[in-house]
């Protein structure tokens, strides 16, 4: 039998480069703790890892889990101390370019309100109840133009309609607090992050009774030629289409051109690196990402593809609608 291709004529092969660089600094030598790395993009039936490194210092090991959710989470231990730490990663993926829309969705979830069949209900569970309790009242409120009780609509009409009204209305802003905005704050402040528009969108679906969860990767366009960083989306569970991407942070649909590293019930549960040092506050400098995601012309081998990586500061923030 003739082994399946990736790619078919009406799904043309696109091959994507990422590097990934973060970089910590110290005023003096510190120990580390274990750290996570969540960098890892998640394959699927549109997106192959074709190949990837990863190089760290100072020394270490490293092991590989995978959670709940199915990330791919490395776990490194540092034998050393140092002044420096370093997370270098390369990754070459081979994309299928599909169209977003190429779902069904059952006829009986076509329209809102719909309900889950019983076992998926309780499959689904854990991500339909809202985190952020006491904002509901708020979010209840922000929804009455697009739903209220006794009005029906089309499903995928509501979910794009959030998703385009967040981006329209709301205003994109760096922010350099740790952490995500909840609901009640990003509605006051008509402003947030891409986490945070994330978060609200993921909210306002949970109290409809949805089933959402917070996804974090990489994302490639060609509006955007400056600074990046990791950037963050939703996705929701429609009853025959699966998981479906919506980014509200640019008012359309996660693309093919979006690559997933984790998925979690809330935003603060998928930092691509997370860790602790062993020493004081003022002992810490700064710390550098560059990042960059780049087609690869296909007429040079993705061995041998030569780009110019862009570098950024944590403490700056990324430009256009990204954010770490």
């Amino acid at each position: 039998m003739e082994p399946r291709k990736f790619a078919s004529p009406s799904c043309p092969l696109v091959k994507i480069h990422i590097h990934h660089r973060t970089s910590y600094h110290y005023a003096s030598k510190v120990a580390f703790g274990p750290h996570r790395l969540m960098v890892r993009p998640r394959e699927g039936h549109g997106l192959r890892l074709e190949s990837h490194s990863i190089k760290i210092s100072p020394a270490y090991r490293l092991r590989w889990v995978r959670d709940l959710h199915e990330n791919n989470i490395g776990i490194v231990d540092f034998t050393e101390p140092a002044d420096s730490m370093t997370f270098e990663c390369e990754f070459f993926l081979e994309i299928c370019e599909e169209n977003p829309f190429d779902f069904i969705i059952h006829p009986e979830a076509l329209e809102y309100p719909f309900s889950y069949d019983h076992d998926l209900a309780q499959e689904l569970l854990p991500l339909s109840r809202n985190v952020y309790f006491r904002d509901i009242a708020r979010i209840r409120d922000w929804l009455d133009p697009f739903w209220h009780p006794g009005k029906r609509v089309g499903t995928l009409e509501l979910l794009q309609k959030l998703t385009t009204h967040i981006y329209q209305t709301f205003r994109y802003r760096r922010r350099e607090e740790k952490g995500v905005q909840s609901p009640a704050e990003t509605l006051e402040n008509n402003s947030g992050s891409c986490r945070d528009f994330a978060t609200l969108f993921m909210e306002a679906c949970r109290y409809l009774g949805l089933a959402a969860r917070f996804v974090s990767g990489y994302m490639h366009s060609s509006e955007i030629t400056g600074r990046m960083s990791m950037h963050g989306w939703a996705e929701i569970y429609l009853p025959g289409a699966g998981w479906i991407g919506f980014d509200p942070s640019w008012g359309i649909l996660a693309t093919s051109r979006y690559f997933a590293a984790a998925v979690s019930r809330h935003s603060e549960h998928a930092p691509p690196i997370s860790g602790t040092y062993i020493g004081t506050p003022r002992a810490f400098l700064k710390s550098q990402v560059d990042l960059y995601v780049k087609e690869v012309p296909k007429t040079v081998p993705a061995e041998s593809s030569s780009v110019q990586s862009q570098s950024i500061s944590l403490a700056n923030g990324p430009l256009a609608r990204m954010t770490k």
